[in-house]
């Protein structure tokens, strides 16, 4: 089962574009949404649009490919199509999903897109988590939960300016939620795009609630920063 992938494709050669794209033709759920020149282009485009792909050429005026990947904080599914095998190790090191030697044929290129069409659909499984409230079995978008709140035997999830209580510990969620979560007190996960502020022991969050750093947690919390 596929769902469509929207890529973008950041190489300096037009030949590369147009080699990309009509190897995408022949892909249904392959959808090329932009092309960027220039791995700086590449920052204001992602900025107004989210891709699960991008094509990326390593060998670049300005900013090289890699140093382009090492910058991003977190990049969607990424396929290197470079002249140089030179970089392949530290590609792969970047955890990149393939590396591609220019020039490339289409089945070399279709075998890069299955690789990449798993691992987006492995993600998109672990994007979600399943919470019992009630007697429903209630699915959440970890993107949506801004922090959780150590209750009893209960733990209090919340989501903007509510939350849903489920029957867990929070030591449980903390194995279970990885990037972007961190302890901050033994009653407290946040997750921090929802973080607005932290001042002293305080963290302020964006629905205006605030949060003590625990003593134990605080050189985390200073590591962060």
């Amino acid at each position: 089962m596929s769902q469509t992938i929207k890529a973008l494709i950041v190489d300096d050669e037009p030949l590369a574009h147009k080699i990309i794209e009509a190897y995408a033709q022949d892909i249904p759920f392959l959808e090329i949404v932009g092309h960027c020149h220039l791995a700086t282009e590449a920052y204001a485009f992602l900025a107004e649009m989210k891709v699960d792909l991008i094509f990326l050429d390593i060998n670049m005026p300005k900013l090289k490919g890699i140093d382009f990947l090492r910058t991003l904080d977190s990049s969607p599914q990424v396929i290197i199509t470079s002249a140089y095998q030179e970089y392949a190790l530290e590609g792969f090191e970047l955890q990149v999903t393939d590396y591609l030697l220019k020039p490339f044929g289409l089945p070399r290129f279709l075998k890069a897109i299955h690789a990449a069409n798993v691992k987006i659909l492995t993600e998109d499984t672990e994007k979600s988590v399943f919470l019992k409230v009630d007697k429903q079995h209630v699915q959440v978008n970890l993107e949506d939960i801004q922090y959780l709140e150590s209750f009893g035997n209960y733990v209090k999830v919340w989501l903007e300016d509510t939350f849903l209580l489920t029957p867990r510990t929070l030591s449980s969620f903390e194995v279970e939620l990885q990037t972007g979560f961190i302890r901050i007190h033994k009653s407290y996960i946040v997750h921090k795009p929802f973080i607005s502020a932290i001042e002293g022991n305080m963290v302020s969050m964006k629905n205006n609630n605030v949060i003590n750093i625990g003593k134990n947690y605080r050189s985390i919390v200073k590591d962060m920063l």
